[in-house]
């Protein structure tokens, strides 16, 4: 067995204190490949952030379990060598089983999610507390779920969303000891967060999203003072980036995504974990896209996955800084 301090990680027990005293939310990146990885810590330590390195199960099956483990110990040389040692958490996005769950947590993880949120709500306690007893036996901090978030990402699909039910929480938390609460107040994974009809159009044609539920999250924050809450499916889906993507020959249509002025707002609330996965995606492939376009005949993979690494850790600082407000916070 790995144990996560062995490869200089952290769990996220302090660091959710620290976000929730200081109304700001720990950046979750979701990383597959090294390029992704790079991006993530150069941008965390030049705006002086602490991260949670987010990992599903595709990822963790693309990347292989064992690379991932010392990926996230070069991590953490790599934001040393840089110049500043940020604290860095490797956590399992979505873990869908116990076994998944101890797998990782024996390869180092320092956070793992149990999601049993489509199961009945006993099982759904049963299998969290279940979790949470053994990873709590190795220091392990562990996210469990109550509400279902519409759209597909990786391995997690569900056609229609539920919001949380502010009166199960409390109940949820005391029987299963768990460290902290993903919930579901209009946030949804994937690119197209909203479908057109649930959206207005501005004058230049772009949808305009509903607002989040912040009345289930106020009542949550009243049902758990000072408990750590998390956002899933919160990737803004810059314009731009799709823009681009379009431009450069792709086709991702009706793509709309959660306003960063109400993320930003979330973070200032109990929410202290904000979890990022599509801008990636998008951000990289409108690079990769340009690229190549603009120089097809290149086939040296370092001359457009280098580009999209720069534009990645672009968009990483501007989360920090101005959406998630963490950067300064290491």
């Amino acid at each position: 067995m790995t144990n996560y301090k062995d490869l200089g990680l952290v769990n996220t027990k302090d660091l959710f204190e620290k976000a929730i005293k200081g109304g700001y939310a720990i950046p979750a990146y979701n990383f597959n490949n090294m390029e992704q990885l790079q991006a993530i810590i150069q941008a965390c330590v030049e705006t002086k952030s602490p991260v949670i390195l987010q990992v599903s199960n595709g990822a963790r099956k693309y990347a292989d379990k064992f690379f991932l483990r010392n990926m996230a110990k070069a991590a953490v040389e790599y934001a040393h060598e840089l110049g500043y040692d940020i604290p860095i958490v490797l956590h399992l996005d979505h873990g869908n089983s116990y076994e998944l769950c101890v797998d990782c947590i024996e390869n180092g993880f320092s956070s793992v999610m149990i999601d049993g949120s489509s199961l009945p709500y006993d099982e759904n306690v049963a299998l969290t507390k279940k979790v949470c007893d053994y990873a709590h036996k190795h220091g392990v901090t562990v996210e469990g779920e109550l509400g279902v978030l519409a759209g597909v990402e990786d391995e997690v699909s569900a056609a229609e969303s539920h919001y949380t039910k502010p009166e199960e929480v409390q109940d949820f938390v005391s029987k299963t000891g768990v460290d902290s609460l993903a919930i579901s107040i209009g946030t949804s994974h994937g690119r197209c967060k909203f479908t057109p009809e649930q959206c207005t159009r501005n004058e230049d044609g772009v949808l305009i999203p509903p607002p989040l539920a912040f009345d289930i999250l106020e009542e949550i924050e009243k049902k758990l003072p000072g408990f750590p809450i998390v956002l899933h499916g919160s990737s803004s889906v810059p314009v731009e980036y799709v823009k681009m993507i379009e431009q450069y020959g792709g086709k991702i249509p009706d793509s709309v995504g959660i306003p960063e002025e109400q993320l930003r707002k979330a973070a200032k609330s109990a929410v202290c974990k904000i979890n990022i996965d599509s801008d990636g995606r998008l951000a990289m492939t409108a690079l990769v896209r340009k690229t190549l376009a603009e120089n097809p005949e290149e086939f040296d993979p370092r001359k457009f996955l280098g580009p999209a690494r720069d534009e990645l850790k672009k968009m990483y600082a501007h989360k920090n800084k101005n959406v998630l407000g963490s950067a300064g916070k290491a």
